[in-house]
């Protein structure tokens, strides 16, 4: 089978790929004579040209003639080779608008589409990712942010660190007040978050004692959606219920925005599900958040404050709490400042590469030698100019007009 690694085109630039030199070379150990790598030529990508070359990995520019053609980001359409197999991240299956087109060029080339967002194991369990780097990135961000604002410290911005040992080095320069943090989510966009706030060594308490208790050292509480969900009736909380039908729910998150400084927004969020403070509520005296580091990046989603994407070169605006506009960062004393990048794990690429890397040699690549793979074939969202039965739901998006 030819591989061809892609050359990322979306712009602002993405710098991550699906497999280090390193790991291309211990494919082919472990598979000897099954996979042939083409790895297109970028001048952007983390891992040099040259990084492949010395490992004897062949750069070129056509990839006409490899089987599947793996990449990270979204294929900019006039880019897409027609009756070919690609890998990567289409961000279709939510009926993402802006990538309506970039489907509907997908069916009318005839290629063969997997998503790497929903390649699961037999327990329906995401198997590659990169959530715990956005964690990490974002963490960084917020406390980054912090600094900028109050003026205490000053950190190199994340993408100007080599690799994570050079980050953790700039998180020595991070010095905190007692103030208090309010981390939502614990899956592993939040274990990632996690990370970042014990290197710095802030201590971490429950929930309860984030509103109650007063501290004389920086302190973060990890919230799970029981902690600011409750039901609209009667106050409850069942955890299969609000997974099922979270419209039934309502959010009691401003107890925590009363008391915090700092927001970092890492749990996923169901469009049926309320929104942690209605923009309005920014403008209330109590509420006391400063700065938000949204993770989650749902334009009109769970964080209201996020009202557009912020990117790795202009990472970040200010929200005015009395007129609810975008304004410049740190632009008034009193405004909330938003990092909402939606590419957070390109700022440390190397790093993300590589674990992301090893996610596929675990995963995906020994799918790519069975005859038949019911995993694949779950992951794949069209293929033969079709959507395949598990994703002809997306069949009224693709047949939408853009307006």
């Amino acid at each position: 089978m030819k591989i061809g690694l892609i050359r990322e085109r979306k712009i602002p630039s993405d710098k991550r790929v699906a497999f280090s030199p390193k790991q291309i070379i211990e494919i082919q150990n472990e598979y000897p004579n099954v996979f042939d790598f083409t790895v297109e030529s970028s001048p952007v990508r983390c891992f040099t040209d040259q990084e492949y070359e010395d490992l004897g990995i062949k750069i070129g520019s056509d990839l006409s003639d490899c089987d599947l053609l793996m990449g990270i980001k979204e294929v900019p359409v006039e880019y897409l080779i027609p009756d070919k197999t690609y890998a990567f991240f289409s961000h279709t299956i939510k009926k993402q608008a802006h990538n309506r087109r970039l489907l509907q060029a997908i069916l009318e080339k005839n290629i063969k589409l997997v998503d790497y967002e929903v390649l699961k194991d037999e327990k329906g369990e995401r198997t590659v990712a990169f959530g715990r780097w956005a964690g990490i990135v974002g963490a960084y961000n917020g406390l980054l942010v912090y600094g900028q604002k109050s003026g205490l410290y000053s950190l190199k911005r994340a993408f100007e660190c080599f690799d994570r040992t050079e980050l953790e080095l700039e998180l020595k320069k991070v010095q905190l007040p007692p103030i208090k943090i309010v981390v939502t989510g614990g899956g592993r966009v939040g274990k990632g978050v996690l990370e970042v706030l014990q290197a710095v060594g802030i201590k971490q308490i429950n929930p309860h004692d984030l509103i109650h208790q007063y501290y004389e050292e920086a302190v973060f509480a990890v919230l799970s959606s029981a902690d600011y969900n409750r039901r609209k009736t009667d106050g409850g909380y069942d955890k299969y219920e609000f997974y099922a039908e979270p419209q039934k729910y309502e959010s009691h998150f401003l107890k925590y925005a009363e008391v915090s400084d700092i927001l970092i927004a890492a749990a996923y969020w169901d469009s049926r599900a309320p929104k942690l403070f209605s923009l309005k509520d920014i403008s209330a005296e109590d509420f006391n958040i400063s700065v938000i580091a949204d993770i989650t990046c749902d334009i009109d989603g769970s964080v209201p404050t996020t009202l557009r994407v912020s990117t790795i070169d202009d990472p970040v605006y200010d929200v005015d709490r009395e007129t609810f506009e975008v304004i410049p960062p740190f632009g008034k004393q009193n405004s909330i400042s938003v990092m909402a990048i939606d590419n957070l794990p390109t700022e440390l690429p190397r790093n993300a590469s590589e674990e992301f890397g090893n996610q596929l040699i675990h995963h995906f690549i020994p799918e790519l030698v069975k005859e038949e793979s019911r995993i694949l074939d779950k992951a794949t969202i069209c293929k033969e100019g079709d959507l395949t039965i598990e994703y002809m739901y997306l069949e009224d998006f693709i047949n939408q007009t853009e307006i």
